[in-house]
Order: structure tokens, then sequence, then C-alpha cells
């Protein structure tokens, strides 16, 4: 009875070590082969140490730009987005901006086949206006307010427009602060200013006739 009883005990304490001792095996042999697949080969080991090899493997990594933050692009300080014009009819305002200027058409907005609104993107850059049609007895004089292109070649886009039949007010000139302007009104009166300033637009300047005046004192009391 008592080998009965403990038979079966040792049979299982061979089969738990069987098993563990045929898993500790494969684990072992598959370790083996693992290590015999990663031992150095001569040739391979040579081929990498070559100096072509060193120098590339010497190259600084390429730097990848950091992601501007919020401020940089408007999130946290104010910026100037785009500029809205009313017009009474924005089909015939699109035939001014878009085909005459060069403005490119960013979105249009249309109801009943008719375009009430127009988003447009400067030709020569990022900035934006946009179209939108005024209400019906909405006055659209914009007395105090102007919009300003820049363009290097200011006479000659002016002749350009000229000979497609636009009015223009003033044709370019040098003005006192050192700016070249021409000046004419868009299809609904607004006023608008072509001109050049290069990099006088971001310098500080001085009129010509207020520094003449604020010689001439001077100039009398010698």
């Amino acid at each position: 009875m008592a080998i009965s009883q403990t038979s079966p005990v040792r049979a299982g304490s061979r089969n738990d070590r069987s098993r563990r001792m045929s898993h500790e095996y494969l684990l072992g042999m598959t370790m083996a082969r693992v290590s015999t697949k990663r031992k150095s080969n001569p040739r391979k080991k040579a081929k990498e140490s070559s100096p072509r090899k060193r120098k590339s493997a010497l190259r600084p990594a390429r730097e990848i730009p950091a992601p501007q933050r919020a401020a940089e692009v408007g999130g946290e300080k104010l910026t100037f987005n785009h500029a809205m014009v009313y017009a009474a009819d924005v089909r015939r305002a699109l035939g001014f901006y878009r085909d005459l200027l060069g403005f490119k058409l960013v979105d249009e907005f249309r109801h009943d086949g008719i375009p009430v609104y127009a988003r447009l993107r400067a030709p020569g850059g990022d900035g934006t206006i946009a179209l939108h049609l005024a209400g019906p007895g909405t006055p659209l004089a914009s007395d105090g307010v102007r919009l300003y292109f820049e363009i290097r070649e200011v006479d000659d886009f002016c002749r350009k427009l000229q000979a497609k039949g636009f009015y223009i007010t003033q044709m370019p000139r040098m003005m006192p602060w050192g700016w070249r302007h021409a000046y004419l009104n868009d299809p609904d009166g607004h006023e608008i200013s072509i001109y050049w300033a290069g990099e006088n637009r971001m310098k500080k300047t001085v009129m010509r006739a207020a520094k003449e005046i604020e010689q001439a004192p001077a100039a009398k009391k010698r």
C-alpha cells in the first residue's frame, strides 16, 4: 500500500523534472543558436571598420526643427489676419481683385448661384482679403481707411492696369517720405494705394517738408 501511495508522487516528480529539463534544454539550445548567430564575422567586421564606414558613422545627425510655439504663430500675441472689403457686387469686385490685381481665390460662398463672399490671397505673399456682399442700402464709403498693396515694379504694374482700361487716380511718384505711390479706387470706391517702399517700409522716416520746416528757423537765426 505504501508503494502504491508513494509511486504516483515519485512518478509525478519525474514527469515534472523531465518537463523542466526538457524546457530548460530547449531554452538553452535556443540561446545557443542565437549566440552563434551573433558571433562576429571577421570579414563583416573588417568591412564595417573600413575608413568609409567609420567616416559615415561620424557624420552629425540631421537636426529636426523644433515645432513653432503658439506665440510665434500668433497664439499669444495679436496678429493682423485680413481686411474685409464690403462690395455691392462681389462678382464685380472679384473681377478687380482677382482678374486685374492677380489675387488668388481661396474660398467662395454663393447664394442662389451668386457669390456673396470670397476670400483671396495676395499673389506675392500670405496676406489675405475678404470680399463680403453689403446689405441693401449699406453705405460703402470708407473714408479714413485705405488698402496698401506693395510691388517692386509699381510703374509697370500700373501701366498694365491702364492698358486694360482701368483708371488710376495718381500714377506712381516718389512721395516726401521716400515711398513710391500710386492711388486708385476699386469698383466700390474703396481707396487703394499700390506702392513700393522696399527697405524703407520698416524704417522710421521723416517727411522732407517737415524737415525743411524744422531747419528753416535755425537757418534764419544764423
